[in-house]
């Protein structure tokens, strides 16, 4: 008897703990301190798959004919001696979608610059693009969507300027998001955000 006890009082113990470790698995994020080295530090061309990246820094000849600010020169016009656009890696590379898939779940830290989509009551913001270089998707056409990272902050943050960059530090996932302004391949729960300081 005194046996059985014991041994029922062990499983009880073991199921407790196996209980609060799943408990603590599955609430992850939820009130969990994580310390900067945590971040895994990314620089943007890391989210590129390899052929985009390789079709980008090797971009085709008749590209140095184009010259700056033509009708050739927009991202959607049919270039001029591109042949067929279907067939042209580089033209794909500059709309790709697909991703890095070791990078879904990671926590990350990335430099960039944000393009505000939503504002709290305090005019602090929430839901936002985060891209490589400043005046994407304002001034001039949007980066590849596998280089813009939809992000929500849900304490939000003060945005001074469009110029200001900064590091933001959070759960990536690889999750497609489209609005009138972008389309990225990438989104990110924040957990940080700081003023970006060499």
């Amino acid at each position: 008897m005194n046996g059985d006890f014991r041994f029922a009082r062990l499983a009880l113990l073991v199921g407790s703990l196996w209980l609060c470790m799943t408990c603590s698995l599955a609430m992850a994020d939820k009130g969990a301190v994580f310390e900067k080295e945590d971040f895994r530090t990314v620089e943007w061309t890391e989210l590129m798959p390899e052929a985009d990246l390789d079709a980008l820094m090797n971009p085709p000849d008749y590209l140095s004919e184009i010259e700056d600010g033509a009708e050739e020169d927009m991202l959607k016009s049919p270039i001029r001696g591109a042949g067929d656009p279907a067939g042209d890696r580089y033209q794909q590379a500059l709309t790709s979608t697909e991703v890095r898939p070791e990078f879904d779940g990671q926590l990350i830290r990335i430099p960039g610059f944000v393009v505000p989509l939503d504002f709290d009551e305090r005019q602090r913001v929430t839901r936002f693009f985060l891209v490589p270089f400043f005046g994407a998707c304002i001034h001039v056409p949007p980066p590849p969507p596998n280089q813009i990272i939809y992000a929500e902050s849900a304490e939000g943050f003060d945005q001074a300027s469009l110029y200001d960059a900064f590091w933001l530090s959070g759960r990536m996932s690889t999750a497609m998001t489209e609005n009138d302004m972008a389309v990225s391949a990438y989104a990110m729960k924040v957990m940080a955000v700081e003023v970006y300081r060499e």
